[in-house]
């Protein structure tokens, strides 16, 4: 490894790299490179920096030739966009998660679990919470079926079973059917 590689993944807290680039803020991507690295086009790429959906953080276009320049982040915003885009959320529903999660004070999309069921997009924040970012930061709960599945179980153990009587007719019929 590197001098340079190995002091910048000292500073970011990683023990390896793997060959993956040095996350820098001042480094910079050309459009192109950002919108190939996010599985969009071009043409997204730049009507969503022009409505502001995910504006470049390194250099925005400052008028005819100038080029934007992406950071780590914002490409990491736009694969989120293009991904939930994917799942059937349309761009208007995007925008409105986009801007909660803004509301909300989260730029660090990296430490965020985001879900969606084809309608809305919801934030986990915790095992115990989720948070519908279409419906403006409603509440909702989710259940944990493993965890419930142990609870049941360990109740079970303390409870008493009950043995199928033979001479039950119905019980009989039950036998015989899944048998």
């Amino acid at each position: 490894m590197s001098e340079v590689n190995r002091d910048a993944s000292s500073d970011l807290g990683l023990l390896f790299t793997d060959g993956l680039p040095v996350r820098d803020d001042s480094l910079g991507y050309r459009g192109t490179v950002a919108a190939r690295a996010a599985g969009i086009t071009y043409r997204q790429l730049d009507y969503w920096a022009r409505t502001e959906l995910v504006v470049p953080t390194v250099r925005d276009a400052s008028g005819s030739g100038s080029q934007r320049l992406y950071g780590f982040q914002d490409i990491l915003v736009l694969k989120l966009v293009k991904r939930l885009l994917d799942t059937g959320i349309s761009l208007q529903q995007i925008r409105a998660a986009v801007d909660q999660l803004r509301e909300a004070g989260i730029y660090d999309l990296a430490q965020t679990t985001l879900m969606s069921d084809g309608v809305s997009v919801y934030l986990c924040t915790s095992n115990d919470e989720v948070i519908d970012l279409i419906s403006h930061g409603q509440g909702v709960f989710g259940i944990a079926i493993g965890k419930v599945l142990r609870e049941v179980e360990s109740s079970l153990v303390e409870l008493e079973t009950e043995q199928i009587d033979p001479t039950d007719e119905l019980s009989v019929r039950r036998i015989r059917k899944t048998g």
